[in-house]
């Protein structure tokens, strides 16, 4: 698996409208459709941000 990386504000402001606080999350892969997510604490990943809904 791979590490995250800390959130751009352009991410932390989609993870907010996702309902994630930014600052628990980590971005694991961030392509033109998707950002893959992982948590801090648990590592468990999500991978349901969709960027089209949110263009």
């Amino acid at each position: 698996m791979k590490h995250g990386k800390n959130p751009t504000l352009r991410q932390k402001k989609l993870m907010q409208a996702y309902g994630h606080n930014s600052e628990d999350w980590l971005v694991v892969k961030d392509t033109p459709e998707i950002m893959v997510i992982q948590d801090r604490h648990t590592e468990k990943t999500i991978i349901d941000i969709r960027k089209e809904l949110y263009k």
